[in-house]
This record gives structure tokens, sequence and C-alpha cells, in this order.
């Protein structure tokens, strides 16, 4: 089973927000974020190279906010690699003691963040889940819909796991499971990195809990998901089950 050990001084939550072409949305997610009054949060944007400004924008807002900080990246490179690179910084500071995974477009709602943390008290990794009692998703075509629930309960199947939203991406870890996994042998480049990371965890012994949320279809600029990337995760989900971890 993992260990760990407990957090005695002055320890915060953090917030990873990777983005690519986000000017549109950046500044009021992260005014949203403030807004809930979550004590002592912080905010790390990883910005991929965006050519529309993004990071720029990033920039500024850390300027005038000092729990804002920016990582900028030479080039697009995956979600999944935005992420391991943002855990990597956070996991520099030894107070940053609860990590998040965040949308910078707002189909992740703030309101949610103080469950997460309530949650946290007593479980190792929190997952925001639409397919639980609770939980859904707004805006989405009827088929988007019924695809997405398809394919978390064949997933679900496949690894053998009770997690009813595996592929969703709003997430709480204590840093000691950052610390822990190996983030070197996480192999998924894209969207299917949320897979892998929670089926490592799962494989590795952590307490994973679900707490309903509601998933808002993007405010502004263009979905990044399409079919090429539904069919990749699939392939990839085959070989994740079917080689050791």
């Amino acid at each position: 089973m993992p260990c760990y050990t407990t957090y005695i001084h002055m320890a915060y939550p953090i917030i990873i927000l990777p983005t690519y072409n986000e000017k549109e949305n950046l500044a009021g997610i992260i005014a949203e974020i403030f807004r809930v009054g979550v004590p002592d949060l912080h905010v790390l944007v990883v910005d991929d190279n965006s050519p529309d400004g993004t990071g720029a924008i990033a920039d500024r807002i850390a300027r005038e906010n000092p729990v804002v900080r920016v990582l900028h990246r030479s080039a697009k490179a995956g979600l999944g690699m935005a992420y391991v690179a943002g855990f990597r910084e956070a996991l520099r500071d030894p107070d940053a003691a609860w990590i998040f995974e965040m949308d910078a477009d707002f189909s992740h709602q703030p309101k949610y963040l103080p469950e997460f943390l309530r949650v946290i008290e007593n479980a190792d990794i929190v997952l925001g889940s639409r397919y639980m009692s609770g939980g859904g998703v707004e805006n989405w075509h009827w088929l988007r819909r019924f695809i997405s629930w398809s394919a978390n309960t064949l997933i679900r199947t496949i690894l053998g796991m009770r997690t009813r939203d595996l592929t969703g991406g709003y997430k709480c870890f204590r840093r000691q499971v950052l610390e822990q996994l190996d983030l070197d042998a996480v192999s998924s480049r894209g969207y299917n990195f949320q897979i892998e990371l929670s089926y490592r965890a799962y494989r590795a012994g952590y307490k994973i809990v679900e707490i309903p949320i509601t998933f808002v279809e993007r405010r502004a600029g263009k979905s990044k998901f399409n079919t090429s990337i539904m069919l990749e995760s699939f392939w990839q989900v085959l070989k994740l089950r079917f080689r050791r971890i």
C-alpha cells in the first residue's frame, strides 16, 4: 500500500491550467477560480507557446498576482506532457500539498473546488465525475454524450476499475501520489493521459474517490477533441491493459 507523510507547514492547493490558444478564456477562468474563495490557492499556467498570445496574457496576470505562475513550453507536445511538466514544477515547492488538473475553457467549473478539497481529506485522488448520480454534461449533442458514456463503460470494463469517469480531466491529487508514481514511465501524450494516470494510481493501491460535477462545453474557442483522438485512446487503453505496470 502507498505511504505518505502529513504536511504540517504552510500547505496550499495549486491548480495546473494547461493552455493552447485560450486567450479568450484565461483571464476569466483565473478570476472565477479566485472568486470561489479557497484559502491560499495558487495557479500554475502551462502554456505550449500558443500562437494567439495566451502566454503573454498569462505573464501579465502573473505580474499582477503573486500566487499565479507561468511555465512556458517551446511547442505543443500533448496534454499529457503539459501536465507532467506542470506536476514537476509544482512538486518543486514542498508546500504544494494538493495538485489539481483543470481545463482553462470553463468546462470545469471552479465552484467545485471546495468539495474536492473536503473529500481529499480522506482520499488520495479525487475525480470530478460526469457519470455518477448528480453529475452530468451541458451543451453536448446526444450522440457525443452517448459516445462518451459508452467509451467510459468500455474502458472501465477493460481495465477492471469501478471508476465511472476515467476520461475526465478535473482531478485533485495529494502531492505524495505524484511523487511516488513514476511520471517518466507515463507513455500517453494526449487525452489518454487521464486514463493512464488514474490506472497507474489504481494499480499502486491509491484510494480514488469520485464526486459529481456538471461538465459544460467550452465558452469560447474550438474544442480540441475529435474522432481520431477517441480511436487513439481506445487503442492506448488496450495496450495499457495488457502490458505490465
